[in-house]
């Protein structure tokens, strides 16, 4: 199940029926630290030196904890209960360059702003330049609200406890945040909070998608038709095609302009290649439909544009539309019911609203509500980081995946082809929840897994380890 994104009231509620319950304080600090650890131990190698920075409040516990867990590792505590005292110690430490600092300076408690000394503090840590775990919240940071107390630890990886915090997404905290993570298990009674934001999680989709069946045929997994190409972006269309190909649709069906047939088809072996003209058919297997992908050439003829909106408004099937093709559907109710989904980036998305992209950033969540119900309460797939997946009511998953190597071109491309692929099969349309959601966390997942073997991630490399078992995501 997806993870509660909860207000620090919330969580103080959940400690306090877990302590009603008969769970020890003690029993959830010494699990914190262990859980720490092994992350610390995942960030470095033997031999190498860790700086604990370790409060006063129950953070500084936390941390303290994993210290006999730190196996061959160089581990320094520095106890920090009266910062300028310990500023000359951790001055000193910072100059030895260790591989990973952990913080536990300030938890979730922080609620008003700190005094120079702290500030000059934090601010001798963060020039330091180092890799730093932060545990809960980066120290300095309002847990409520995302505001900077008067200056806050700037995390590589902020490791939060129990349960993502509000504040962690707000737009001015997330680049102190750095990766965020969340250690679930700590030894509370389960959580029993309710949010909008739900934090989605590997174990979100296990068993999905499922097993197929033996006496099964392509027929059996539908035909997903892909409208995308044109000049001098006939490489979006290839790199759908393929993305679609990682989710195994019984068949598949590029549709594209004439003038970038040839370099589209050339590039495809598996899937049909047809060269798009004015009042064509749709094949009559067809089972769901992605447009948009390099559809971005400006001569492009409107007829197209306007057989895009005659399948938006009134296509039985379930459509995806994503890049330039957004700008071309209109708003409103429709007269099908079936699954849309738009899948823009904050700068399609301020399009589309007519606002700024900043504005849409500012509050990502609203921006995804306004667009789902401007066109007609389509589901909203609105990327970047963290992307986010909900409608214009109802919860709203936020992905946990992902880093910045999907920053690239073609990536979107993958995804929306991808997207597709899935919804094509008639097994996986009757939870279009779950088939958004996993296509969103298996391409961020594809994607890290390839960050973490090799440290860079290329949309060639993307596509080839998506959705594969974990042999043959990586050993290829």
């Amino acid at each position: 199940m997806p993870v509660p994104i909860i207000s620090v009231a919330q969580m103080r509620e959940w400690e306090t029926a877990s302590w009603a319950a008969g769970r020890s304080e003690a029993d959830v600090i010494g699990q914190v630290g262990r859980l720490v650890a092994q992350r610390a131990l995942r960030l470095t190698r033997a031999g190498e030196r860790i700086l604990i920075l370790a409060g006063k409040g129950h953070n500084g516990d936390d941390v303290r904890e994993s210290r006999p867990h730190l196996l061959e590792r160089d581990v320094i505590v520095v106890n920090v209960t009266e910062p300028d005292a310990a500023l000359a110690e951790i001055d000193r430490e910072l100059r030895k360059r260790p591989a990973l600092a952990i913080d536990g300076l300030f938890g979730i408690g922080l609620n008003r702003p700190l005094d120079t000394v702290w500030i000059k503090l934090i601010e001798r840590v963060n020039a330091a330049n180092l890799p730093v775990l932060a545990v809960d919240v980066p120290s300095g940071l309002n847990a409520e609200t995302g505001e900077i107390m008067g200056a806050t630890i700037r995390a590589a990886i902020t490791l939060t406890i129990g349960a993502p915090k509000r504040g962690c997404f707000a737009a001015n905290a997330i680049p102190w945040i750095g990766r965020l993570e969340v250690a679930p298990d700590i030894g509370l009674i389960p959580c029993a909070q309710s949010s909008e934001l739900q934090w989605m999680t590997a174990e979100d989709f296990r068993g999905f998608p499922p097993p197929r069946a033996v006496n099964t045929h392509k027929g059996s997994f539908g035909h997903l038709v892909i409208l995308a190409g044109s000049i001098g972006y006939h490489g979006a269309a290839v790199l759908a095609a393929r993305g679609a190909q990682r989710a195994c649709p019984g068949l598949l069906t590029i549709i594209t302009p004439e003038n970038v047939y040839l370099p589209v088809a050339s590039q495809l072996q598996a899937a049909m290649v047809l060269p798009w003209h004015a009042g064509m058919a749709l094949p009559a297997t067809c089972s769901a439909i992605v447009i948009g992908p390099g559809l971005a050439a400006r001569e492009l003829p409107a007829e197209l544009h306007d057989e895009v909106r005659q399948i938006w408004s009134h296509s039985p099937l379930p459509v995806v539309v994503d890049a330039s093709a957004l700008d071309w559907l209109p708003p409103g109710a429709r007269s099908s019911t079936a699954l849309r989904v738009l899948t823009p980036h904050p700068g399609e998305a301020a399009r589309l609203l007519g606002v700024t992209t900043a504005q849409v950033q500012s509050d990502r969540a609203r921006a995804l509500r306004e667009l789902s119900r401007r066109f007609g309460d389509a589901w909203v797939v609105l990327k970047g980081h963290q992307t986010l997946i909900g409608r214009g009511s109802g919860e709203i998953f936020v992905n946990s995946s992902g880093n910045p190597f999907l920053a690239q071109g073609g990536s979107g491309d993958v995804l929306a082809g991808f997207l597709g692929g899935l919804l094509a099969q008639p097994a996986l349309q009757t939870d279009p929840s779950t088939a958004i959601r996993f296509a969103v966390f298996e391409h961020g997942a594809a994607a890290d897994r390839l960050v973490e073997h090799s440290g860079i991630c290329t949309i060639d490399e993307l596509v080839s380890v998506l959705a594969g078992t974990p042999e043959l995501r990586l050993n290829r």
